[in-house]
């Protein structure tokens, strides 16, 4: 089966071996987002909440890239230094889906790439 490479300016460059998303048939594959600027490269936000609304901005720029928004995420992963911080991703994450959420699983992790509090990954369809 053929897969495309998604790559995207708007986003931040991978910061290892793999690509920012992947298409295969109509299933995109998103690899893990964190609060990084595009341009600087810098960490954006120093809460949990702030750092969710960047992470959920750069899948926007790279859903918008083959012309998908937010409806089309079908499953996400969020990966969360702290747990405690649950609630105040769960408000920010909400605000980007207006009716049927996507699947989903929140799980906390000892430590994420450049120190972030979140990081997150989804898979689309479209």
């Amino acid at each position: 089966m053929e897969k495309e490479i998604i790559f995207s300016k708007e986003v931040p460059a991978p910061i290892g071996p793999y690509s920012q998303a992947v298409r295969v048939a109509n299933t995109y594959y998103f690899s893990g987002m964190i609060a990084l600027d595009a341009q600087s490269g810098d960490m954006i936000g120093t809460d949990a909440a702030s750092q969710t609304k960047k992470a959920m901005e750069n899948i926007g720029a790279l859903l918008a890239v083959k012309g998908l928004n937010y409806a089309n995420i079908a499953k996400t992963s969020i990966f969360l230094k702290d747990m405690d911080d649950f609630s105040a991703v769960n408000q920010c994450y909400s605000s980007y889906f207006k009716d049927h959420f996507p699947a989903r699983e929140t799980v906390q992790v000892s430590r994420l790439p450049k120190d972030a509090l979140v990081e997150i990954t989804i898979i689309a369809v479209g």
